[in-house]
């Protein structure tokens, strides 16, 4: 018997992660909606991403340290601001020598800076959100080794 999306109702192929004709996600991902005490993962997951001080906070205090899902973003978010001042700095360098370039590059510099930093926005709130879903949303590079850090501080003795 065919499978059919339960939004519109559209005849799906047996093996669709989403439906051709809406876009719904077919197949189901695992979320994280298990309370820490003070609030659920998945908000305290998305706090993590506000600012940088949060995750701090939740790598050092309980219940919040011994939890998977917060620590994973956490330390994803933490990577995430260092990512940014390093590609900030480069930026700034970037900029310095695009600006020597005669008419247009001063006008280039700004126009890279600009995508640059909306690239990093949308980053930051794709990670934030996904987070808020309880997803276990890894970010190239950054996540591999957020995903690293997380077992190994939980299996030190003074974690």
């Amino acid at each position: 018997m065919p499978i059919s999306c339960p939004q519109c109702s559209l005849e799906m192929p047996d093996e669709a992660a989403f439906c051709p004709g809406c876009g719904r996600r077919m197949i189901a991902v695992p979320s994280a909606v298990a309370s820490t005490g003070l609030v659920q993962e998945n908000v305290a997951g998305a706090l993590a991403y506000v600012a940088g001080v949060p995750a701090i906070i939740f790598l050092r205090t309980m219940p919040f340290k011994r939890n998977h899902f917060v620590r994973f973003h956490s330390f994803q978010s933490i990577l995430l601001i260092v990512a940014g001042v390093l590609i900030a700095i480069g930026l700034r360098l970037g900029f310095a020598v695009l600006s020597f370039v005669p008419r247009f590059g001063y006008m280039l510099a700004s126009l890279v800076l600009i995508l640059v930093v909306l690239a990093g926005v949308i980053v930051w709130l794709v990670a934030m959100v996904k987070a808020w879903q309880g997803e276990l949303f890894k970010l190239p590079i950054i996540g591999d080794i957020a995903e690293r850090w997380v077992p190994q501080v939980l299996t030190d003795g003074h974690s």
